[in-house]
C-alpha cells in the first residue's frame, strides 16, 4: 500500500501563499460532526483549527461546518469522509470499534489522569507516520487531522462512601462500552447500561448506586444533586474524539494548504486539551460546591487499582493479536508515549 506521508516545506509566508497560482480561487471544505451546537470540543478545537487554517492560507481555504449530525450519524461519518461525501469527518472511535479497533487504545485505563497527557501520547502514534496510522488509519484510506483524548472517567456514588479500593464491591454502576464495563467489574461492581438522560432518575430511585462518568458529563445531565462521593486522579477509561480526511482528498489539496492544516493542528491540539483540563477542573469544583466529596486513594490503593486496570490493556491487545492485528505493538507504543509524557515537565 502506498503510504501517505511526506515532508512538506517549513511554514510558508502569507505573501508566498497569496502568490501561489494554484490557490488563485478559494476552496471550501465541509466539516461534519455529531456534537451539539456549542459543545466545548467544537468550540475549543474544531472551530479554532478551521479559523487558524483560514488565517494561515490568507483566506484561500474556508470551511462549512455542520454540527449535530446534520450530514450523517456519528457512526457513519468515517465512511462519509472515506467516500468524500464530507471533506472532514468526526470519528468517535468507540462508536466504530468494528472499523477502527486499534484506535481505541486511547480509551483504555492507562497511566494518565489528564487530557493533555493522553492526547499528546495518542497524537504521537496516530499522526501520519505513527504506528497507529500505519497499522490502521492508512489502510482505511484516511489520515487523522485533529484529536482530543478526554479527561479520564471517575467512579461516583450516590450514597456509598468511597474510602478505598474495596469500596465498590456489589455496587451497580452505570457504564457503557466494553472496556469501561470491564473496569467496573474489576472493581468488584456490576456494570449497568442506562441511557445518559435516564441516569439521574436511576440514581434517585436507587436503580443504580453510582456512575462511571467524566466530570464534563455530570453537569449537563444534572447528576450532581444525586451524587455524594467521587474518585479523583484515577483513570477508569477515557474517550477519543478525532477528525479525519480521506487520503484521496488530502492529496488533492495544495501542499501549502496541507502544511497550514498540519501546523494549525500541532498548535490547536495542545491548546484545546489544556482548555479541556481547565473545564474538567471547573466542573469538578462545581460538583464539589454542590456537595460531592472527592476522595484521594492511598498510594497502595492507587497501585492496586492501576494494576487491575492495566490488565484490561493486556486482554485488549491479546484479543486483537489473535485477529492478526497489531494490538500489542500499538499498546506498547502508546504506553511508551505516555511514559515520555509523564516524564515531561508540566
Amino acid at each position: 500500500m502506498k503510504m501517505h506521508h511526506g515532508k512538506f516545506a517549513s511554514a510558508v509566508t502569507l505573501s508566498a501563499l497569496l502568490a501561489c497560482p494554484s490557490l488563485a480561487s478559494a476552496e471550501t471544505l465541509r466539516v461534519a460532526d455529531s456534537f451539539p451546537v456549542g459543545h466545548y470540543i467544537a468550540e475549543n478545537m474544531t472551530k479554532v483549527w478551521m479559523e487558524k487554517v483560514t488565517e494561515l492560507t490568507g483566506g484561500e481555504v474556508e470551511f462549512e461546518y455542520y454540527p449535530a449530525e446534520q450530514l450523517g450519524k456519528s457512526k457513519d461519518l468515517l465512511s462519509l469522509a472515506q467516500t468524500n461525501t464530507v471533506d472532514i469527518g468526526y470519528v468517535g472511535v468507540s462508536y466504530i470499534a468494528d472499523k477502527l479497533p486499534l484506535s481505541a487504545v486511547g480509551e483504555l485505563p492507562e497511566a494518565f489522569n489528564k487530557s493533555c497527557q493522553g492526547t499528546e501520547a495518542y497524537w504521537s502514534i496516530a499522526k501520519p507516520g505513527g504506528i497507529l496510522d500505519q497499522a490502521e488509519l492508512a489502510p482505511q484510506g484516511v489520515r487523522m487531522l485533529l484529536v482530543m483524548v478526554l479527561s479520564p472517567y471517575q467512579i461516583m456514588t450516590a450514597k456509598k462512601e468511597i474510602s478505598g479500593v474495596d469500596s465498590f464491591g456489589g455496587l451497580k454502576l452505570r457504564a457503557t462500552g466494553g472496556t469501561k464495563e470491564i473496569a467496573v467489574e474489576l472493581m468488584g461492581a456490576t456494570p449497568v447500561t442506562i441511557p445518559a438522560p435516564e441516569t439521574r432518575e436511576a440514581l434517585t430511585r436507587g436503580t443504580i448506586d453510582g456512575v462511571l462518568f467524566p466530570h464534563s458529563s455530570v453537569l449537563p445531565y444534572e447528576l450532581e444533586p444525586a451524587l455524594a462521593y467521587g474518585t479523583e486522579d484515577m483513570n477508569f477509561g477515557s474517550f477519543v474524539a478525532s477528525y479525519v480526511i480521506s487520503e484521496d482528498r488530502w492529496n488533492r489539496l495544495d501542499p501549502t494548504v496541507q502544511q497550514a492544516m498540519t501546523d494549525a493542528a500541532e498548535e490547536v491540539i495542545r491548546s484545546a486539551c489544556k482548555i479541556s483540563e481547565e473545564l474538567d477542573l471547573e466542573d469538578k469544583q462545581t460538583m464539589a460546591d454542590a456537595g460531592v466529596e472527592f476522595i484521594s486513594f492511598s498510594d497502595d490503593d492507587k497501585a492496586e487499582i492501576n494494576e487491575r486496570m492495566g490488565t484490561i490493556g493486556e486482554k485488549w491487545a491479546e484479543e486483537l493479536d489473535a485477529r492478526g492485528l497489531q494490538g500489542t505493538e500499538v499498546l506498547e507504543a502508546f504506553r511508551n508515549a505516555l511514559a515520555e509524557q509523564n516524564g515531561a515537565p508540566e
